[in-house]
């Protein structure tokens, strides 16, 4: 039987104190459910808190590194995805989750979104960047959905999942 995976994307270093909080409370929550966790896999910024979060938790989680380097990994991480691929393993991020969760933002969030939407996934936006807000829902008034908490974003998965299935 597949097993759900949902996917968090978010800055890295340049994450803020707000995103690191959720994204941990977000890896708890997903693994509270049951569902697989994936990140980009990195020991920095919401990778790292989100990974922490659903270990916390006793959850399983899968991290798509973008280099060849395995020392770079968060400590979060129990599977780990080496494809010295840069940014393309983006695209792998967004394919591999059932649902995508924009936890803050910056550019390589912003791809891995605009990736998820151009291949139709649903993608939650957790973030108060108004302007990217703005710009991915004109994208795609149907696949973008807005949360303000992690509790929201786990309902909203929950709809999301019920209705795919």
């Amino acid at each position: 039987m597949k097993k759900t995976i949902i996917g968090i994307m978010g800055p890295g270093k340049q994450a803020t104190p707000t995103d690191l909080t959720y994204a941990y409370q977000l890896g708890q929550l997903i693994a509270q459910q049951g569902w697989v966790l994936l990140t980009g896999g990195r020991n920095v910024g919401v990778m790292d808190a989100a990974s922490r979060g659903a270990k916390s938790a006793g959850g399983l989680t899968v991290g798509i590194l973008p280099d060849d380097h395995p020392q770079g990994v968060s400590p979060g991480v129990d599977l780990v995805i080496i494809t010295d691929m840069g940014n393309a393993r983006n695209n792998i991020n967004v394919l591999s989750s059932d649902v995508v969760i924009a936890c803050g933002m910056g550019s390589g969030t912003a791809s891995e979104i605009a990736l998820a939407l151009k291949n139709h996934k649903s993608v939650i936006l957790l973030t108060q960047h108004q302007e990217a807000i703005q710009f991915f829902t004109n994208l795609s008034r149907d696949k973008v959905f807005l949360a303000t908490n992690p509790k929201e974003v786990i309902e909203l998965v929950k709809v999301i999942l019920s209705n795919s299935a």
